[in-house]
């Protein structure tokens, strides 16, 4: 397989049927796109151009349809087997997406021509995260909001995920790195905007097993390594 990006990390078998699954569409990307419309508070903007970079399988696309009515929807990846099958669930759900198999770290989109750039679990895949999110800053219109939602390295570094997933472990960062990386770029937002999710899915050790067996309480935050963070980020109107 050739892929887009010259740096691209191929998922493992499981991971990549993983991105097929129910529980992909319903536990993880449901959920994280429902804290991303709170985080953007109200009114949520509707319509305009709506890009997810490292769309996947094209799970997300009804999802952001129907939560923001873009007049226009583009999917990319650098994984065309990916993209192929985006294509069909976008045909399955009856809706027109523009389809791209490119860098995140090289979008071929001109600049200032996104209102919206949605990336949901990615950026811990990208080895090269920082040309990533300067292209993330470069096709946003000034005032555009970049949706960001991901893993950090307290999730990644752990046995089960090494066991069954494949990532850039050299690359992987803390909800605070991450936070900082936007910041640094330029992107604005307050704590209103930001949230350190502890789904289950995301316990490092256990999934959270002995939560749910009431043999020890959940850490709160502050006393705990943050395996989720997603913010809703905005590049100034006036740079």
């Amino acid at each position: 397989m050739t892929y887009a990006s010259p740096t691209y990390v191929e998922e493992t078998r499981i991971g990549f049927r993983f991105l097929a699954t129910h529980t992909w569409q319903h536990h993880v990307l449901r959920v994280a796109i429902n804290d991303l419309k709170r985080l953007i508070g109200e009114p949520l903007p509707q319509g305009g151009s709506l890009l997810d970079v490292g769309c996947g399988q094209g799970k997300s696309f009804r999802l952001l349809r129907d939560a923001f009515q873009p007049t226009r929807l583009l999917g990319l990846d650098a994984d065309p087997h990916s993209v192929t099958l985006s294509e069909a669930e976008a045909d399955r759900e009856g809706m027109p997406v523009e389809l791209l198999t490119a860098d995140c770290a090289n979008i071929p989109l001109p600049d200032a021509s996104l209102d919206i750039v949605f990336c949901h679990q990615t950026f811990h895949h990208l080895v090269e995260q920082e040309r990533a999110l300067t292209e993330f800053w470069r096709v946003l219109k000034p005032g555009g909001l970049l949706l960001f939602a991901e893993s950090t390295k307290a999730y990644i570094d752990t046995w089960v995920i090494r066991w069954f997933f494949r990532h850039p472990m050299e690359v992987q960062k803390s909800a605070e790195e991450y936070l900082q990386m936007l910041r640094k770029q330029g992107f604005v937002f307050d704590a209103k905007n930001v949230s350190f999710p502890y789904l289950w899915w995301s316990r490092s050790k256990d999934f959270g097993l002995m939560e749910r067996w009431g043999l020890r309480a959940p850490p709160p935050p502050g006393q705990r390594d943050e395996t989720l963070v997603n913010a809703a980020v905005r590049k100034p109107r006036i740079a």
